[in-house]
C-alpha cells in the first residue's frame, strides 16, 4: 500500500523537520528548491508550522509553502493539512495550517506544538496509515 507523502516547511530550528522525520514514511522539505519546485505524483499531505507572533502585518504561511501551493496540481493532489505551531502565539496557534486547510476545503488531520511529544508522533502516525487505507480503498487497491 503507498504511504502517502509528506510535504513540509522547516526553518533552520528543525524542530518541523525532526518531527516528519519520525513519522516513517516519505517527507520532502519545502524549504530546499528541488522539493518546492516539484509536483506530487499523488496524494500528499502538507506539514507546516505557523510563525506569526501577533503582528497583524505578517503572514502566516511560509513562503515556500506559498511556492508549492501555486502549483495547480499540487493544490489538487493535496488531500490533508498538519501543523506546527507555539501556544504562546494566542489567537495565531496553528493560524497557517487552518488558513491552508479553509481557502483549499482540506481537512486538518493533526496539529501540534513545537516540535511533538511522543504522543503526538505516534497519534499521526496512526492517522496517516488510516488516511494511507481509505485512500487505497477510494482507489481500489487492496490494503495489505
Amino acid at each position: 500500500m503507498r504511504q502517502t507523502p509528506v510535504y513540509y516547511y522547516s526553518s533552520a530550528s528543525g524542530l518541523v523537520r525532526t518531527f516528519a522525520e519520525r513519522l516513517g514514511r516519505p517527507v520532502f522539505n519545502l524549504a530546499e528548491r528541488e522539493h518546492r519546485l516539484s509536483e506530487a505524483d499523488g496524494p500528499w499531505v502538507l506539514l507546516t508550522p505557523s510563525y506569526k507572533t501577533g503582528n497583524e502585518n505578517n503572514d502566516t504561511i511560509p513562503e515556500a509553502v506559498r511556492r508549492f501551493l501555486r502549483n495547480p496540481v499540487n493544490r489538487r493532489r493535496m488531500v490533508a493539512v498538519m501543523g506546527s505551531g507555539n501556544r504562546n502565539f494566542g489567537r495565531h496557534y496553528q493560524m497557517a495550517c487552518r488558513q491552508i486547510a479553509a481557502r483549499s476545503g482540506r481537512p486538518v488531520l493533526f496539529e501540534f506544538e513545537i516540535a511533538g511529544t511522543r504522543w503526538d508522533v505516534e497519534e499521526c502516525r496512526r492517522l496517516l496509515a488510516d488516511l494511507d487505507a481509505a485512500l487505497a480503498t477510494e482507489h481500489g487497491v487492496q490494503a495489505s
